[in-house]
């Protein structure tokens, strides 16, 4: 007599199978996860970035701005172009300045490039400044940026470059960093106690925040599934580097922190960036919080005609490749800038707010 009348077959066999798929699951997941991590990281970090020649400004655009360029070395020996700022005053001594701001720059481009008029405004103040070009990034060295935690890396290394330059002994150690060189700026606070005061402008907690898009855009929902590989990724490339967070440094440091952003920024959401430091620290008397509703990502600093004036610009654009029937792209929005952009227009400083920026470092010169 059969074993199995009807012809169905055991249970355990299904079972055999069920663990059978398993293992092929879980092996193709070991071998596809860590592979597309990598693919979205490297998509992103794996090239260089130069500043559009558009955006480019020239000393020649600050009548007094006086600029030395200089090298220092990355961690990983690295040559970094660095630019030592001050003002074509005799009657100012170095020995004599407010103190030094060094600028952590945004990504896509250099600290010089596109940071000079902060650094003119903040040395007609009576500050020095140092700014410098990240990795991978304009006139320094290296086949790309890596990733985010490069920028920590940096600013550490050009903290202990400026430290050890005879003409800034003494002076107050202030910093300055926007989007990616804000991140910079709060988690270099984890290595830098000697920092009097830091302004973060539209800067993130941590680097795998900013992941998620990039992610989503090439996994899709499977970017949850993504994101410990890609942390993991990041750890092996940076080691403790990318354990460092602006929360953490934020909290380790006794500095006074500035921190600005719009809440309409489409790169960094402000519930990985202000709204996340605003909740932590809005009661703590070292922090100060400035928030704008329509200045975008990179226009905070900027003042409301600068802004009006891009959003104008940007529609023109548009409006220039539907008459063409082109897709818009960034080297047709280069290209077009090049020809129209009107920089004196569309980099105009909001001159208030960074006399409330200069002021904050003066209360935290001693």
């Amino acid at each position: 007599m059969s074993e199995n009348p009807g012809g169905t077959k055991p249970k355990r066999n299904w079972r055999r199978v069920l663990l059978a798929l398993a293992i092929v699951l879980v092996l193709v997941m070991a071998i596809i996860l860590p592979g597309a991590s990598i693919l979205v990281y490297e998509d992103t970090f794996g090239k260089r970035y130069n500043t559009p020649g558009w955006m480019r400004y020239a000393l020649a655009d600050f009548p007094g701005l006086r600029m030395k360029r200089c090298v220092f070395r990355s961690k990983d020996g690295k040559e970094l172009a660095g630019y030592q700022y001050s003002r074509n005053n005799p009657n100012q001594r170095e020995d004599k300045a407010e103190g030094l701001v060094v600028i952590a720059h945004g990504f896509g481009g250099g600290g010089q490039n596109t940071y000079m008029d902060v650094a003119n405004y903040f040395t007609s103040q009576g500050f020095l400044v140092f700014a410098y070009d990240a990795t991978g990034n304009d006139e320094s060295a290296g086949k790309s940026v890596r990733g985010l935690p490069q920028g920590v890396e940096d600013l550490d290394q050009a903290l202990r470059f400026v430290e050890g330059e005879q003409s800034y002994k003494g002076l107050p150690l202030f910093l300055f960093g926007q989007s990616w060189g804000g991140y910079a700026v709060g988690a270099v606070l984890n290595l830098h106690s000697e920092v009097k005061a830091a302004v973060m402008v539209s800067g993130f907690n941590r680097s795998i925040d900013m992941m998620r898009q990039p992610g989503r855009k090439i996994a899709g929902p499977a970017v949850s599934l993504i994101l410990p590989c890609l942390g993991l990724y990041e750890h092996v490339k940076f080691g403790k580097f990318a354990g460092y967070t602006a929360l953490d440094g934020l909290k380790k440091s006794k500095a006074g922190i500035f921190i600005t952003q719009s809440r309409d920024d489409q790169v960094v959401p402000v519930r990985y960036s202000y709204d996340l430091f605003h909740e932590t620290f809005q009661s703590n008397p070292r922090f100060r919080f400035r928030e704008y509703q329509d200045r975008g990502h990179a226009y905070v600093y900027y003042s409301q005609d600068s802004v009006q004036y891009r959003k104008q610009f940007d529609q023109e654009y548009k409006e220039h490749m539907r008459r063409l029937g082109q897709k818009p792209s960034n080297e047709s929005y280069n290209a077009y800038s090049a020809k129209h952009f009107d920089k004196s227009r569309g980099f105009e400083l909001d001159v208030p707010l960074m006399n409330q920026m200069a002021d904050f470092y003066r209360q935290y010169m001693d």
